[in-house]
């Protein structure tokens, strides 16, 4: 009987160690950019705006901008990290800049560039079709509307109207980060950096 015991005291063991080896980079990760009042991505100054706390997105299948009928699976905010960037009316000179940001960062995050995914929520008739694809291949771009609303109500929102902000969303599908206009493209890519060298998830 004691002998028994042992053995199943062992298994216990075993299965805890596996189950830490398991669960612990991913609570680290949590603790690090969710629970830890003082960490900041960027050690004592970063670029973007932590939401606090982080805000579930829902999964949505969401109609593709220039495909008829054609829709995003439900949870591609998932499995990535998302650079979120939601336009409104035409695509402006800022807003073209916005999208050149996140592709220069992508591009800068070299063999970390597939963890990352950039997401362009537009309004109809917003864009050149042409444009985007030649410019921007690996961007997926969204038609803006009724679909889209319940994701839209979660992000930050200032002075009672949506701003053009560079959103973040983490691989689990949390918005847990925003860029305000004039957040220098280098700031986004430090941060992104050090999310990406702490984080096991994505």
């Amino acid at each position: 009987m004691t002998h028994q015991n042992a053995h199943d005291r062992r298994q216990r063991r075993v299965l805890i160690g596996v189950a830490l080896l398991f669960f612990a980079p991913l609570g680290l990760a949590f603790y690090l950019y969710y629970g830890h009042g003082t960490w900041h991505p960027g050690g004592s100054v970063n670029a973007g705006e932590l939401v606090h706390p982080a805000r579930p997105l829902p999964s949505l299948a969401l109609p593709l901008w220039a495909a008829d009928g054609a829709s995003t699976d439900p949870n591609f905010l998932k499995g990535k990290w998302t650079f979120l960037y939601v336009g409104a009316g035409h695509c402006d000179e800022a807003c073209l800049g916005r999208l050149y940001d996140t592709r220069q960062v992508r591009i800068a995050l070299d063999r970390d560039m597939q963890r990352v995914q950039r997401v362009f929520i537009a309004d109809p008739g917003c864009c050149d079709a042409q444009f985007l694809h030649e410019q921007h291949p690996d961007l997926i771009v969204i038609r803006a509307g009724p679909e889209a609303a319940p994701l839209l109500a979660l992000l930050p929102y200032r002075n009672g109207a949506a701003q053009p902000r560079v959103y973040v969303v983490d691989p689990l599908g949390n918005l847990m980060m925003s860029y305000a206009p004039d957040a220098k493209a280098k700031g986004m890519l430090q941060d992104m950096k050090r999310l990406l060298r702490l984080s096991s998830i994505g």
